[in-house]
């Protein structure tokens, strides 16, 4: 896939698929320990628990290696402005990868008021995405 987006797109499909073994596997053992415990209610905040999963595994990744899964096997890396990732900007870049419909919108916003063409939060947090097949 020579295509720069449709390499970011499927390294985002190759980590969403991660996080949603993650998240299965997540949901398997919460709902162990609710049946043992008794305590069903729990698990109507299975949708904050999940969303803090996917912001975690974004957010820790790219605050470490400033890359993910799916980007280092689609050979794509984040950079920032500044030249420090952290886990602050990892953050920020990521908020609206907690659903499709967010991350929709982000990238939409980015399209129309942003002039590369990136998503929105990639310019909040001056991050931008790099081929690490050719040369910085």
């Amino acid at each position: 896939m020579e295509n720069f987006w449709g390499r970011r797109f499927a390294a985002l499909l190759v980590d969403m698929v991660i996080i949603t073994l993650l998240l299965w596997i997540t949901s398997h053992l919460i709902f162990i320990l609710a049946a043992v415990l008794g305590i069903y209610t729990f698990l109507n905040y299975w949708v904050f628990i999940g969303a803090i999963l996917i912001i975690a595994y974004f957010t820790y990744i790219e605050g470490t290696i400033s890359t993910t899964l799916g980007k280092i096997l689609f050979k794509l890396k984040v950079k920032t402005k500044n030249g420090n990732m952290d886990y602050k900007t990892a953050f920020i870049r990521n908020l609206s990868k907690i659903l499709w419909l967010p991350l929709i919108i982000d990238i939409i916003l980015g399209f129309i008021f942003v002039d590369s063409k990136d998503r929105i939060l990639n310019q909040i947090s001056e991050t931008f995405i790099v081929d690490t097949k050719k040369k910085d």
